[in-house]
């Protein structure tokens, strides 16, 4: 399957980076521009464009200015970005016709997941992206996790790990990329915050816990 397209518009090239990684990482292609010209002219050129994330301030012209463009044209999905947090701007990006309005800063991982929201409410990706192994099933979509039909009630931290140990089952993982890949790479923790979480997950998977195993001096791996 052909990975999704998105324009990432914003003139600070550090932010488009950093949206950039995490969308890759998520499995996106990734288109970039620097200012509201440069992204009408790829989003016009460019007819697969599956979703718009859209800084507001930007030189030559501006993200409304940008959004008033396109949607002249297109229903393509915008999630706008801006640093303000006033009411005004928020109403005036839906009265555009906004999908998502997200102040800066953020939380990539958050983004992404709007991102995701948008695109199964549009029908472009599947909202059921299951996974199951060891007789435990997890729904990424819906964020649910059951063990034979009963459901595990899991905080956001513990879903995304048990999310992460389930799609690379058997792999040996280290620590150092456990925190990487759940914790962001911005995180400096320690890695007892991982141990903890997996201690309480274990708890929370009952008898299934077990399938988490322990490798002495490294990490962890998911093994049924």
């Amino acid at each position: 399957m052909d990975k999704l397209k998105v324009l990432v518009v914003d003139d600070e090239s550090r932010m488009r980076k950093l949206v950039k990684d995490f969308l890759v990482k998520n499995n996106y292609e990734v288109l970039e521009a620097e200012d509201g010209s440069q992204a009408v002219d790829i989003f016009f050129e460019q007819n697969d464009i599956v979703l718009i994330i859209l800084d507001v301030m930007m030189p030559k012209m501006d993200g409304w200015q940008v959004c008033k463009e396109i949607r002249s044209y297109s229903k393509v999905p915008i999630i706008m970005l801006t640093a303000k947090s006033d009411e005004r701007d928020e109403l005036q990006g839906f009265e555009l016709g906004v999908d998502e309005y997200i102040s800066k800063p953020f939380s990539p991982k958050i983004l992404v997941a709007r991102v995701e929201a948008i695109l199964r409410r549009t029908n472009q990706i599947s909202a059921d992206e299951i996974i199951e192994a060891g007789g435990i099933m997890l729904n990424k979509a819906a964020h649910i996790v059951t063990i034979d039909g009963q459901n595990i009630d899991l905080s956001y931290k513990e879903f995304e790990l048990l999310s992460y140990f389930m799609e690379n089952q058997g792999i040996a993982l280290s620590r150092e990329k456990i925190l990487n890949s759940v914790w962001n790479y911005d995180y400096f923790g320690d890695a007892r915050t991982i141990d903890t979480h997996v201690k309480k997950l274990r708890s929370k998977l009952g008898e299934k816990g077990e399938v988490i195993k322990t490798i002495w001096g490294m990490g962890y791996k998911f093994e049924c």
